[in-house]
């Protein structure tokens, strides 16, 4: 039997064993062939509230668990990705449509979380305060209590074991919720791996499930936090219900991220950092360089360039051959995207390359020339799809980069950095990266953006992650009760 073999998950979901689920079952397909490959168990509301209660009670003794008992099983966890990395890395290709670098980059990038997450039950978790009376006045930070994690498609073991690492380290139980589109490698695996690494039962619960699934984990009076990664349009629904609930969510959402290229830059490199930020995994990056904006002295040059790159690359299915691009996720993605750019084509674009597909094969499109009102250029397209705009000074590039609704990433290349890290200081994101493209991710670093694109950084680095899953709580001693007028 092998690690992630579908005799355990068959038509099944995890509640620290493998049971069946309420809500049947779904085809687990290959997007590049339409192949299915396994049936993974559905989630239903009902089997979120049994998960809720069974999580309840596990949290509190796991909590109790000493810090570096459970700092052994987050570093167990880590040395586990890199043990069953080929397997789990074929899950990732097929599953996901993810090529070969794709795969290494999120497999490399889920050991690092457990990792850095394995460093967090050992860190200092209160301070000591002055207090006004003689006693000893702390303030504390606390597990949550049940975590609810709801993760995407689109870099399915990233974006839930950002999330799932460093609640359990903080003593935190979890429900994550994978897509059910990529459930095996952003749900299982993480099961697989965890209960391996020698979790207790019920700590981490894996229901793969549809919107209803996801709203009663929401609603459910068990869960305290909610981690969701997605759409901004997904993510204001989920925010709107957990205000309803009192609950505190952390929400990483869309962007529409700009490239400024400025007159002073290397136009070859650019051109290459342009390529990667706009095609990479098929654009279906939240970071994806959506707008290059470039000077006008370099433009044209920029624009040919890029078209030519965008048509010398390959695409097909990862599984069978080194390909530079895989498959969209599915055809209503694929549609999506074709809409965008016909839609924009007919607003007055120019189509430089791309714009076709063979089932779920889409080319790198390049569109040049377009208008603030162009679809592409005003939407997140979530395809490998890279519009180019030109501008005249800084002052423009700017004026630019912030006529937009989201603030996720910005990347600036220049021959001057200093130059760079000053336009980019008027330009809010989240993120920013000074002679590099907007696609950008490391475990141990704050991660999160501004506008439509969330509520900040709230994945990723020690800080962030303990601000994330723990509540602060007050805490005093004295050494007698104290006398008073009454």
């Amino acid at each position: 039997m092998t690690f992630l073999s579908d005799e355990v998950w068959q038509g099944r979901i995890f509640t620290g064993s493998w049971v069946p689920a309420a809500g049947g079952d779904m085809a687990v397909r290959e997007p590049a062939t339409g192949r299915e490959l396994g049936r993974i168990g559905l989630a239903a509301p009902e089997d979120v509230t049994a998960s809720g209660t069974v999580a309840a009670e596990a949290q509190r003794s796991w909590a109790a668990t000493p810090a570096q008992e459970r700092a052994a099983v987050l570093r167990r966890a880590g040395d586990l990705w890199r043990t069953y990395a080929t397997e789990i890395g074929q899950w990732l290709t097929r599953e996901s449509g993810s090529v070969a670098g794709k795969v290494g980059f999120e497999l490399h990038v889920a050991e690092q979380e457990c990792h850095e997450a394995a460093a967090l039950p050992g860190r200092p978790y209160g301070e000591l305060v002055p207090s006004e009376v003689p006693r000893l006045s702390t303030i504390q930070r606390v597990p949550a209590g049940v975590v609810g994690v709801i993760a995407p498609f689109n870099a399915p073991l990233i974006l839930a074991i950002r999330s799932v690492a460093p609640a359990l380290a903080l003593g935190n139980a979890v429900i994550l919720k994978p897509d059910p589109r990529t459930a095996v490698c952003g749900g299982v695996a993480l099961a697989a791996v965890f209960e391996e690494a020698g979790l207790p039962p019920g700590v981490l619960h894996v229901l793969p499930g549809g919107p209803e699934t996801g709203a009663a984990l929401v609603a459910d009076p068990n869960v305290r936090i909610i981690s969701f990664t997605g759409s901004t349009a997904a993510g204001r629904l989920v925010g709107e219900a957990a205000g309803r609930h009192l609950k505190r969510v952390h929400l990483e959402l869309g962007g529409n991220s700009a490239l400024v290229v400025l007159d002073d830059a290397d136009l070859d490199r650019a051109v290459g950092a342009g390529a990667w930020g706009s095609f990479f995994h098929q654009g279906q990056i939240c970071m994806t360089t959506g707008r290059h904006l470039v000077h006008e002295s370099l433009y044209a040059e920029y624009v040919r360039r890029l078209a030519e790159k965008a048509n010398a690359l390959t695409v097909g299915d990862p599984a069978t051959g080194d390909v530079a691009l895989g498959p969209i996720i599915d055809t209503g993605q694929r549609d999506k995207i074709h809409t965008l750019v016909t839609d924009s084509v007919a607003a007055g674009a120019t189509l430089a390359a791309g714009g076709t597909f063979e089932d779920l094969l889409y080319r790198p499109t390049v569109l040049a020339d377009p208008t603030a009102s162009v679809p592409a250029y005003r939407q997140e397209v979530f395809g490998p799809v890279a519009v180019v705009t030109p501008f005249g000074s800084d002052d423009e590039a700017v004026k630019l980069a912030v006529d937009s609704p989201y603030g996720l990433s910005l990347g600036v290349l220049t021959a001057n950095p200093m130059r760079g890290l000053a336009l980019a200081e008027r330009i809010p994101t989240g993120i920013v990266h000074v002679n590099d493209q907007t696609v950008n991710d490391e475990a141990n670093v704050p991660f999160g953006g501004v506008g439509a694109s969330g509520t900040g950084s709230r994945f990723g680095g020690a800080a962030a992650n303990t601000e994330a899953f723990t509540e602060t709580r007050w805490v005093t001693v004295r050494a007698e009760v104290p006398g008073y007028p009454m």
